[in-house]
């Protein structure tokens, strides 16, 4: 099976069922992308694919066959992306665990609607878990985000 992840080509034995979370992190040693809830309801396994926000435990590799899937590590070279900027200077994490679905979810909110209002923002991150409660500093940096776009 062919997967396209953060651009490069990868030939991986797997079974079509496989939930892309676990081809990510097991086969291809990618392990920003992180294991939550299992049932897409967290948020903390979201990476792109095709440029939208997905939840990649509750994904198959079926799903993914010939279209681009980008994680955490693809999202911007170096922490470059204007959402990693951003989430620094707000200094968003606390313990860390679900930013980088967090990130990767603001990104495709962004992509879609690059000025999102204060209730875009809300309604677009709803889905992402922060058990630590940054949902403040996470909105401060989406619009931050939107400002260097």
């Amino acid at each position: 099976m062919e997967l396209i992840v953060n651009g490069v080509h990868h030939n991986v034995d797997a079974d079509a069922n496989m939930p892309l979370l676990w081809a990510v992190r097991d086969l291809l040693g990618l392990h920003g992308t992180k294991f939550g809830c299992g049932v897409g309801a967290c948020g903390a396994c979201t990476v792109h694919l095709d440029g939208v926000a997905v939840r990649s435990c509750v994904t198959s590799l079926s799903d993914v066959q010939g279209k681009p899937v980008t994680t955490i590590e693809g999202l911007g070279k170096g922490g470059e992306h204007p959402v990693q900027r951003a989430w620094k200077a707000a200094n968003v994490p606390q313990c860390g665990y679900c930013q980088p679905g967090q990130m990767m979810q603001a990104a495709s909110l962004l992509k879609q609607t690059p000025k999102p209002s204060d209730e875009q923002i809300v309604e677009a991150m709803s889905g992402n878990v922060c058990r630590c409660g940054t949902y403040q500093r996470i909105k401060v940096a989406i619009k931050a985000a939107a400002e260097q776009a």
